[in-house]
Parts: structure tokens; C-alpha cells; sequence
């Protein structure tokens, strides 16, 4: 009599594995759609696959910790997702819409991407045991990718009248500082302090539905708006832990 999955509770925990980097796999094939479809010109496409790559791999670990199934392979798994979708993946489309009309000045902002998150990536999982949860070291790189495909997103779908000089210099300039901004010191909330179980409040739902509504009212605008804040939050909380330092060593001498 063959053995019955649903009652080899061996069998069972092993498939329960296959969940969380199914998920991963469908940022992968996000990402990758993402320079597909930016090489046959599609670029807006592009921009909202890596959106998805972006959903997709905030799912990810949530399910493994929810199903107590992480692991050492999902981990670099996904790190490897992460470099295409969020590393090779927005620099490629990129390029592709815009950076190529600056010559060498356009592949070597696009370089300099990847290479940040490549950078990004690695000191993460080296220091992901004595870094503070509470905050990212750096930029994370699916927040980065959010920014170029929000760029390129809010662009295209609203067909603005820019020249496309100016176009190309902006281009290089957010892809530079969205590669520098990864390998900073600088201080990203991470979310992970706000942990979601099993069941949740009656007004978590109310947020998600409220956020739901506000996003799908002009989701290039709104998505772009709302990443160029988070890219710029790191400065503003490194502000406040310096004057906070200098005023704390400011009273001790007062003493």
C-alpha cells in the first residue's frame, strides 16, 4: 500500500519548503521578464514587473517565517533573485529607456548600479546577525529598484513633455545615487520591528484597504512619491541620530 503524503508528517514538512521559494522563483521570473520586455521596447511593462518582483519577494520570507521554513538555501536563493531583480534587472531597463544616449557616461552609471547592489547584497548576509533589525545598513536594493522603475513608470504612462536630454542627465543622476545610496552607512527602516502573525487587528486591514485605494488612484505618481520619500528617509535619520549625539555629549560636559 503506498504511503499517504498527508499522513507522513516527514514528506509533508519537506513540501512546506517548496513555498516560500516558489515565491522567490516568481521574483526571478519577474526580474527577468523585466529585461525581456525592456529589450523589445516595452519599458512600462519592465517598470511594473519589477513592482511585482518587488511584492513577490516581500512575500517571500514573510511565508517562510510564518510556515517556520526558512533556511540556509532560501536565504541565498534569494540573494540571487534579489541581484537580478533588483540589481541587474533595473539597471538593464534603464539603460535600455534612456542611459544609452550618454555614451560611456550611460553603461558606467548603469555599472555602478549593479555593482552597489552586488556590494549591497554581500554585506547584508554578512552582517545580517550584528546589525540593528530595526534599520537597514544602506539603501535596500528592492527599494533602489522601486526608485528606477517608478522613474521610468511615471514617465512613460504620463507621456511627459521633457526634453530628452534632460531626461537622460536625471536618469543618470537617480541611477548613481541609487548605487552610491546601497553601499552608504546610512540608516533605512526596515519594518521588521512591525511583524505580522497569524491574525491581526480589525484596523491593520482598514490601513491595507485604505493604502490599497490610495496607490490604485495614480500608482505610477503615488509609488514613485512614496519610494523617493524612503530613499531620502535614511538622510533624515541619520540627522536626527547626529544632533541627537551632539546634544547628549553637549549635556554630559555640563556636568
Amino acid at each position: 500500500m503506498a504511503n499517504n503524503p498527508m499522513r507522513d508528517p516527514e514528506q509533508r514538512h519537506r513540501g512546506i519548503y517548496l513555498l516560500p521559494n516558489a515565491f522567490t522563483t516568481a521574483a526571478l521570473f519577474a526580474g527577468f521578464y523585466a529585461v525581456v520586455q525592456a529589450m523589445n521596447g516595452r519599458f512600462e511593462m519592465a517598470a511594473i514587473a519589477i513592482f511585482c518582483a518587488l511584492v513577490l519577494d516581500g512575500m517571500d520570507g514573510r511565508v517562510a517565517r510564518l510556515t517556520n521554513t526558512t533556511s540556509a538555501f532560501g536565504e541565498q536563493y534569494d540573494s540571487l533573485s534579489d541581484m537580478t531583480s533588483f540589481g541587474v534587472a533595473p539597471a538593464l531597463v534603464m539603460y535600455e529607456w534612456m542611459l544609452h544616449d550618454l555614451g560611456r557616461w550611460g553603461w558606467l552609471a548603469a555599472f555602478v548600479y549593479v555593482a552597489g547592489a552586488a556590494l549591497r547584497l554581500a554585506r547584508f548576509n554578512t552582517n545580517i546577525a550584528v546589525v540593528d533589525k530595526r534599520f537597514f545598513q544602506g539603501l535596500p536594493s528592492p527599494a533602489a529598484g522601486a526608485l528606477i522603475a517608478g522613474f521610468v513608470w511615471l514617465v512613460v504612462d504620463n507621456r511627459l513633455q521633457v526634453p530628452r536630454e534632460f531626461l537622460a542627465w536625471t536618469s543618470f543622476v537617480l541611477t548613481l545615487y541609487c548605487g552610491i545610496a546601497m553601499v552608504t552607512n546610512l540608516p533605512f527602516y526596515s519594518g521588521k520591528s512591525f511583524a505580522l502573525g497569524r491574525s491581526v487587528p480589525f484596523w491593520v486591514i482598514l490601513v491595507f484597504v485604505a493604502g490599497f485605494v490610495f496607490i490604485s488612484s495614480d500608482p505610477p505618481v503615488v509609488l514613485f512619491a512614496l519610494f523617493v520619500i524612503y530613499g531620502l528617509s535614511g538622510w533624515g535619520v541619520w540627522l536626527w541620530r547626529w544632533r541627537r549625539q551632539g546634544q547628549l555629549s553637549a549635556s554630559r560636559n555640563q556636568r
